[in-house]
């Protein structure tokens, strides 16, 4: 079905290479497709900027955030609160922009109470999930990053046992291969959304 526009929302675990989907298929399709920046209340990384790789917030800011309403999905994930601002969304889909967003899986479950009560939502929402072949393949892949540590890798390994148990609720599953083979079946599944 073509669209005008369409929200892709990508998830999986940590690790298994969403950010690399995503910054491969902008670069690829901007101007027409932009990123969804995301609001946090982690801390930055080394090299990431408020406002291009995620809206960085207090605690205190994001609480107050939630409770005007200000967010689609809203989440605590890892000990720290992420979520997608209405705002960042609804401005670039009336422009007709495409939007691809990185989201965990319970943002993505968020999204999708969301779009039953809202059709223009529901209109535009594609999900699509990363499966990895096994635990073994994300904890090389946290790893190798080298971002986290051992304690957080081993944190975010049991939530992935558990995120990828709900693969069935999304569009689109993608198993994860090589880089190549993953990128190629994501900027399919943009193609065919989007009618191309």
């Amino acid at each position: 079905m073509a669209r005008s526009s369409i929200l892709l929302l990508i998830s999986g675990p940590a690790g298994s290479g969403k950010t690399t989907l995503c910054d491969r298929l902008l670069a690829d399709h901007q101007p027409r497709l932009q990123r969804v920046i995301t609001a946090t209340t982690r801390d930055p990384r080394k090299g990431e900027r408020d406002g291009v790789d995620y809206h960085f917030l207090e605690e205190d800011d994001f609480l107050r955030k939630v409770q005007a309403g200000e967010f689609y999905e809203h989440a605590r994930v890892h000990n720290r609160y992420y979520g997608s601002l209405k705002s960042e969304i609804r401005d670039k889909l009336t422009r007709q922009m495409d939007l691809v967003l990185n989201v965990d899986v319970q943002g993505a479950q968020t999204f999708r109470e969301n779009a039953k009560d809202d059709p223009e939502l529901q209109k535009m929402l594609v999900t699509v999930f990363v499966l990895p072949i096994s635990i073994g393949q994300i904890r090389e892949r946290l790893q190798g990053r080298g971002k986290d540590s051992p304690r957080e890798i081993e944190r975010r390994l049991v939530t992935a046992e558990k995120e990828m148990a709900d693969k069935v609720h999304f569009d689109h599953i993608i198993p994860s291969g090589t880089k190549e083979e993953d990128y190629q079946a994501f900027r399919a599944i943009y193609a065919a959304e989007c009618g191309a």
